[in-house]
């Protein structure tokens, strides 16, 4: 690419500005594009390729912050659990979880309470209720050591949290928004007659944009975008890595795991792209660039020393083909130990001087998006012209999940006898990544011929298309690793082949 200055561009009015293209920003798109508004999102980067693609993978509503007394947080958490399920029953599925007693830990009793009020506090309709397991009879206690015996049995949700992002921009621009990748914002001014937005492009081009608000939706550079627009803020952010490995599958049963550790740090083992097992996650803070977070090699050796506390399959740093990690965006609240910082979120409303406002949202989790989105576009409501109407991201699908929550069997079976030369596994992966929008790349072929030059491991040419012309997928990174987990799979020479076709198709556009 041809990384030289160029001139300046002025670019169209907007009715809302929203910088940031993770979660929250892509969830207030989509929201506030469904009400008619004008609606332009700038990301510096791919969509989701920081903290919102680094997470756990769970729509849950965090067991353990219920020891921390975050009633409300969690029970919001909960209630989102069945309405993210419902209206992306592709991209999120039911998940049981093990959590298994070990003596000298939390006690019996403060378990099966939390697991009460988790249970009850939040609306739960089609996930089943906790139950208690006996290891030594349960499918899922076989990997375990000998001496867990006894545990519990309890429901959250599993998510591809990158395709979350995706989907809602791609949902968002449906409704007219303008989704810019690779757009670094680098100014920010108010006047009388509003915003205007200064953001440079990966070709050196500086752009402008017009709209009377905005939204800072950029996660663990929330107060960095509030610098360059010269907006002051007493509000101070704990920013917390956190990391996690994946290992080859430690056990056959689709059960994933909840573990506590002696340190009262808790962390997850789930079943990973059908051949892996993800751990993780740890809590630290993070002092270093925020794009640039790794998990070190202390990091791995806890999850894989912590891992080993209760599998019977010894884990060490040579078992780990894949870790990674996110920056979290706390609010510092002042707690000692940063896993113990709240996962809570609040707003900052700022009008200025002229009367336009920019609306921060610091903090928050992925699970919370949707609720966030909607109390976002509430707030801007009577301030943002072009806002109308109610209420309506709980119960429209994300792209691909227009059919039932228990539906996803009956799809694979239509794929099944309308793609007969696809996998059982390709299958599986297109259904869970595009749900009935696999249709738009698939259409009628009879073959894989008809689907174009194969890069390996069932990716087509004519998916790659897909993903390029209504994903804004530009790189292999932004394929094998958010678009898809294949990444995984992928060999270096495959890679490169991949790339290098990319990089015919989309510089050379």
């Amino acid at each position: 690419m041809n990384a030289s200055p160029s001139p300046s561009h002025q670019s169209d009015t907007y009715d809302l500005i929203v910088v940031g293209g993770g979660v929250n920003g892509a969830g207030v798109a989509r929201d506030a594009a469904g009400r008619g508004a004008k609606v332009l999102l700038l990301e510096k980067g791919d969509l989701a390729q920081g903290t919102s693609s680094a997470s756990t993978k769970l729509i849950h509503g965090g067991l353990r912050y219920l020891e921390h007394y975050e009633f409300a947080l969690v029970r919001e958490a909960l209630a989102e659990r069945e309405t993210l399920w419902r209206i992306a029953p592709h991209i999120i599925w039911p998940l049981r979880f093990i959590l298994p007693y070990r003596k000298g830990l939390r006690p019996r009793w403060m378990l099966r309470l939390g697991l009460f009020l988790y249970d009850h506090i939040g609306g739960r309709i089609k996930l089943p209720a906790t139950k208690s397991v006996d290891l030594r009879k349960h499918p899922a206690g076989k990997p375990l050591k000998p001496f867990l015996t006894k545990g519990f049995e309890y429901s959250d949700g599993w998510v591809d949290d990158a395709r979350l992002v995706i989907l809602n921009a791609r949902d968002a621009a449906n409704r007219g928004a303008d989704i810019r990748t690779r757009m670094e914002v680098r100014r920010l001014a108010r006047d009388e007659a509003g915003w205007t937005v200064s953001a440079l492009d990966a070709f050196g081009t500086m752009h402008h944009f017009s709209s009377r608000c905005v939204v800072n939706a950029a996660g663990p550079s929330v107060l960095d975008v509030l610098g360059r627009s010269e907006t002051a803020t007493k509000r101070k952010m704990r920013l917390v890595r956190g990391s996690h490995i994946v290992v080859r599958r430690l056990f056959e049963h689709p059960f994933a795991y909840f573990f506590q550790l002696p340190d009262g740090r808790i962390f997850f083992a789930i079943p990973y792209e059908r051949d892996f097992t993800l751990i993780g996650t740890t809590d630290q803070d993070h002092h270093g660039s925020v794009f640039e977070a790794r998990a070190s090699q202390e990091e791995i050796a806890y999850l894989c020393e912590g891992a080993g506390q209760y599998f019977e399959h010894p884990i060490t740093p040579a078992d780990v083909v894949w870790s990674y990690s996110g920056v979290r965006p706390l609010l510092d609240d002042g707690s000692g130990r940063p896993e113990a910082a709240t996962r809570g979120y609040e707003f900052e409303l700022d009008y200025g001087e002229t009367g336009h406002p920019m609306l921060s949202i610091l903090g928050g989790k992925i699970t919370s998006y949707r609720h966030v989105a909607e109390a976002v576009v509430d707030k801007l409501a009577p301030l943002c012209p072009g806002i109308a109407g109610g209420h309506w991201t709980g119960s429209a699908p994300l792209p691909g999940g227009d059919f039932p929550m228990d539906g996803a069997d009956q799809l694979r079976a239509d794929y099944a006898g309308r793609y007969s030369f696809l996998s059982t596994d390709e299958i599986d992966r297109i259904v869970k990544a595009y749900g009935t929008d696999a249709r738009l790349w698939l259409g009628a072929a009879q073959s894989r011929r008809d689907l174009g030059a194969d890069f390996g491991h069932g990716l087509s040419q004519s998916e790659v298309d897909y993903l390029v012309s209504r994903e804004w997928a530009q790189t292999a990174d932004d394929i094998l690793w958010r678009r898809s987990k294949l990444g995984l799979h992928f060999k270096a020479e495959q890679v490169s082949a991949l790339q290098d076709y990319l990089e015919q198709k989309v510089f050379t556009a």
